[in-house]
C-alpha cells in the first residue's frame, strides 16, 4: 500500500470522524428532518438542511473559481432519468422505516443503538438484492433518461454556474435572516455538549467542501454497503459474484492529482478506490459518534424496543439500500453534494424523496408506532 493511499484513507477517516461527532452532538439525521416534518410539521431541521445546501453552494463555487476542485461535476454523476425520482421515492420510504438514513444509521449505532445496527444489516441485505436486479433496472434508467450529456442545470442552460447560484443564495440569505430574527433557527436545549443544528449544518458543509477538494468528490458511502454484501457473497457463491454485472462494474474511474492516484473501483469484492475512500468514512462516523457519546457520558447500548420496530428497521434498511442504488446515491451524496452544484440527478432525487418520506411516515404511524 502506497503512502498516497494511506494519506487518502487517513483523510477520509478524519472527515468521517468529524462528521460523526457533529451529527451526534446535534442529532443531525436527514431521515429525522423529513420524518419530523410529516409527523409533527416541525420545520427547524428542514431550514438547517436548506442552510447546509446553500452554504455548500457557496463553498463549492468558490472552490471551483479558485481552481481547487479536481473535477466539476464530480465523478459518477450522470444525466437525469425518471429512475432518479423512483429511487428517491423508495429511498424516502426506507429511511423513515429504518429510523435513519445511510449516515444517520451509523452515528446512532456508534452511540449504542442496536436498532440502528439492525438497519445496517438491512442495508447490506438490500444491496445484495439490488445486485440481482441491476441489469433490469439499468435498462429502465437508460430508457427513461433525457438531456443526455447534461449533468447540471448550468450545463442545460449553457451558462456560468454563478448566474444560477447567486440568486438562489441571495433568496436563501433573506429567508435565513428572517428566520433568525424570528428565533426559529435555534433549538432550546440544556443538554451538555449540544450543538445547535444550524452550526452543524455549516460544519458539515465545510466537511463536504474539504472532501470535494481532497478526494475529488463530496461524502458518499452507499457503494461500500454493496461491497460488504459482495465480500460476504463471494465466500458462498464466488462464481455468481464474478458473473454478476453489478459487482463487476467499475463506475468510479478518475485521476486524483492531489494524491497522484488513478482511483478506480466499484461494488465488487476488491480492495479498490471505493474501499479506501468509503470504508474509512464509515468507520470514522461510527468512531466519532462513539467518542462524542463517551466524552458526554451518554454512551449506552439500548435495545429495549418493541419487536415491530426491529422489523421496521430491518425492512427499512433493505428498502433504503434498494432506493440508494436505484437512484443512484444516497441523501448525503445528493443533498450535501449534488444539489449544491445543481446536479439534475440530485434535483430529481429530491423531487422523489418528499412523497417517499410522506408514504414512509404514514406506514410508520399506522403500523409501527401504533400501540395495539
Amino acid at each position: 500500500m502506497t503512502n498516497s493511499i494511506l494519506l487518502l484513507i487517513s483523510a477520509n477517516f478524519i472527515l468521517g470522524t468529524a462528521a460523526g461527532i457533529i451529527m451526534h452532538r446535534s442529532d443531525y439525521c436527514v431521515a429525522g428532518i423529513f420524518r419530523d416534518y410529516f409527523l409533527f410539521r416541525q420545520t427547524l431541521m428542514l431550514k438547517t438542511l436548506m442552510l447546509l445546501i446553500a452554504a455548500s453552494m457557496v463553498l463549492f463555487e468558490l472552490s471551483r473559481r479558485l481552481e481547487l476542485l479536481p473535477h466539476y461535476p464530480f465523478p459518477i454523476l450522470g444525466s437525469p432519468s425518471l429512475a432518479n425520482i423512483a429511487g428517491g421515492i423508495i429511498f424516502g420510504i426506507g429511511m423513515v422505516l429504518a429510523g435513519g438514513c445511510v449516515v444517520g444509521t451509523l452515528y446512532k449505532m456508534g452511540s449504542g443503538s442496536i436498532i440502528s445496527a439492525t438497519a445496517l444489516v438491512g442495508l447490506i441485505i438490500g444491496s445484495a438484492f439490488y445486485a440481482e436486479m441491476h441489469s433490469w433496472w439499468q435498462s429502465i434508467a437508460r430508457s427513461t433518461a433525457f438531456l443526455k450529456g447534461q449533468v447540471t442545470l448550468p450545463q442545460v442552460f449553457e451558462c456560468d454556474p454563478l448566474l444560477l447560484i447567486v440568486p438562489i443564495v441571495l433568496v436563501a440569505a433573506i429567508l435565513f435572516a428572517h428566520w433568525t430574527k424570528q428565533g426559529t433557527m435555534t433549538r432550546h436545549s440544556s443538554a451538555e455538549g449540544y450543538l445547535q443544528p444550524w452550526k452543524a449544518a455549516l460544519y458539515l458543509s465545510f466537511i463536504g467542501a474539504i472532501s470535494y477538494i481532497l478526494v475529488g468528490m463530496p461524502l458518499g458511502i452507499t457503494t461500500a454497503y454493496a461491497k460488504i454484501a459482495a465480500y460476504l457473497e463471494v465466500l458462498i457463491i464466488p462464481m455468481h459474484v464474478t458473473e454478476n454485472t453489478f459487482f463487476s462494474a467499475v463506475p468510479l474511474d478518475y485521476h486524483n492529482s492531489l494524491f497522484e492516484l488513478q482511483l478506480q473501483g466499484g461494488a465488487g469484492p476488491h480492495f479498490d478506490a471505493i474501499a479506501f475512500i468509503q470504508f474509512p468514512v464509515i468507520a470514522g462516523i461510527i468512531a466519532g459518534a462513539f467518542l462524542s457519546a463517551t466524552l458526554l457520558r451518554e454512551f449506552k447500548i439500548y435495545y429495549k424496543v418493541p419487536i415491530r420496530q426491529y422489523l421496521s428497521a430491518l425492512i427499512g434498511g433493505i428498502i433504503l439500500a434498494l432506493g440508494s442504488r436505484m437512484t443512484p446515491g444516497c441523501n448525503i451524496w445528493h443533498m450535501f453534494g449534488g444539489l449544491p452544484i445543481l446536479a439534475m440527478q440530485s434535483i430529481f432525487f429530491l423531487i422523489g424523496i418528499f412523497p417517499g418520506t410522506c408514504i414512509g411516515t404514514f406506514i410508520l404511524r399506522r403500523y409501527v408506532l401504533t400501540v395495539r
